[in-house]
């Protein structure tokens, strides 16, 4: 379900890009639009839930669409990207050629796929190293914008600075990542952070500090990541890491929508968290039950495949779309084959057969409809009744009109 503010956020900068939109048909004025405006609208940050998979694995050649089915709200993270320039995947990137990158971003835009690049990573200590926050941003910032990836990710790894407890660390973040923004202005660019939250392991305030100061330039952050058990995950954290759980960070005031879990994919691609598949599966569920929705990183592709997140979300957030029967009338969260969420009151119902899709293509999150247009979804022919984009059929805004089954 796309939230309020997004709504209003395009709302608002759609109507900046087409005037009024009464005085000529929308779908004129998107064809009107210039190359660059069409890159623009592209670029808008994705709404919850977001799959994530990160990639360390210099691949050459990267993954196609295809090969990332099930996470298809994937931003896909390259690492890593240092003060120095780009090593291991984020070189490789950079190393293609100007044709290449422009045919993987191709792709995976039609596929509702955006690419990210990850800053600093374990091996770079910039506070304590003692780069300068406003120059270290410009310069990532200009590899962001010239290597046309969709994004950047902030690894920061620095706990010497953190454990110095004098707020070095919080200070340089915050100049971070309030002079990356001026850069990669917000719903153009995705920012987001790697965090640890903590109230009580640094004086200085830790990541809670930042969240506070410059939190709402980010669009989500990843954390809860040590855990191997759905309670620990989720409700009670150790004492290593106090009020580190899901729930807890949340409730010491991070948005629970911007609260992405982070997970190996195996057991050997770190040195504690990992969770079977099937039992995260379950810690999802649950999570989702108490109105988390925020979605789910694997370190990494492609130790962890389509078939690691196809069971991690599960009958949550099906890869499918379509969730299995239901006859109760609870509240339910579904997520789109693009990744937008939608939630409703499900009821009873059957499926009917008959009806004809012949021709008719398939409703995708990135693509603006107008009213009388139609699309398939979940097995049937649904028409639009508005002018809508990233609104689920079948979602609480009414935007479709459910015609019959295919």
């Amino acid at each position: 379900m796309v939230s309020l503010l997004f709504s209003i956020t395009a709302s608002i900068f759609l109507s900046s890009l087409f005037g009024t939109l009464q005085a000529v048909p929308l779908a004129e004025k998107l064809r009107r639009l210039s190359p660059p405006a069409r890159d623009l609208l592209k670029r808008s940050t994705p709404a919850a839930p977001h799959f994530l998979a990160y990639n360390d694995k210099w691949l050459n050649p990267l993954p196609s669409a295809s090969q990332l089915q099930g996470f298809n709200v994937l931003q896909v993270a390259l690492t890593f990207l240092l003060s120095s320039g780009s090593v291991d995947e984020a070189q490789n990137w950079q190393e293609l050629t100007a044709s290449q990158r422009s045919s993987y971003l191709s792709e995976y835009s039609a596929a509702g796929i955006s690419l990210i690049v990850s800053a600093f990573g374990s091996t770079e200590t910039p506070t304590s190293s003692g780069y300068n926050a406003v120059t270290t941003a410009n310069t990532m910032a200009a590899w962001v914008i010239e290597y046309g990836v969709n994004g950047i990710d902030v690894d920061y790894e620095d706990f010497t600075a953190f454990n110095s407890g004098g707020g070095d660390a919080e200070t340089w973040l915050i100049s971070f990542t309030q002079q990356l923004r001026t850069q990669l202005p917000q719903g153009e660019y995705i920012l987001t952070h790697a965090r640890e939250f903590s109230p009580s392991m640094w004086t200085g305030g830790g990541y809670l500090a930042v969240d506070q100061s410059v939190g709402s330039m980010i669009d989500w952050v990843k954390g809860a990541t040590e855990y191997t058990t759905c309670a620990g995950l989720l409700t009670a954290s150790s004492s290593a890491w106090p009020e580190t759980a899901l729930f807890q960070i949340a409730a010491n005031g991070v948005s629970l929508d911007k609260l992405v879990i982070g997970k190996p994919g195996t057991s050997s691609d770190a040195s504690n968290g990992y969770i079977d598949p099937s039992t995260l599966a379950t810690c999802v569920a649950q999570a989702a039950g108490q109105g988390w929705d925020a979605g789910v990183m694997v370190w990494q592709y492609p130790d962890a495949t389509s078939s690691w997140i196809e069971t991690v979300r599960g009958n949550t957030w099906p890869v499918s779309g379509t969730p299995a029967p239901t006859t109760t009338t609870a509240s339910t969260t579904t997520t789109a084959p693009t990744g937008t969420t939608t939630t409703s009151s499900a009821s009873p119902t059957t499926t009917s057969s008959g009806g004809s899709c012949s021709g008719v293509a398939a409703w995708a999150n990135n693509v603006a409809y107008t009213s009388g247009e139609q699309v398939t979804y979940g097995g049937d022919l649904w028409t639009a009744n508005q002018w809508n984009q990233a609104e689920t059929p079948g979602g609480p805004s009414g935007a479709w009109t459910l015609d019959s089954a295919c």
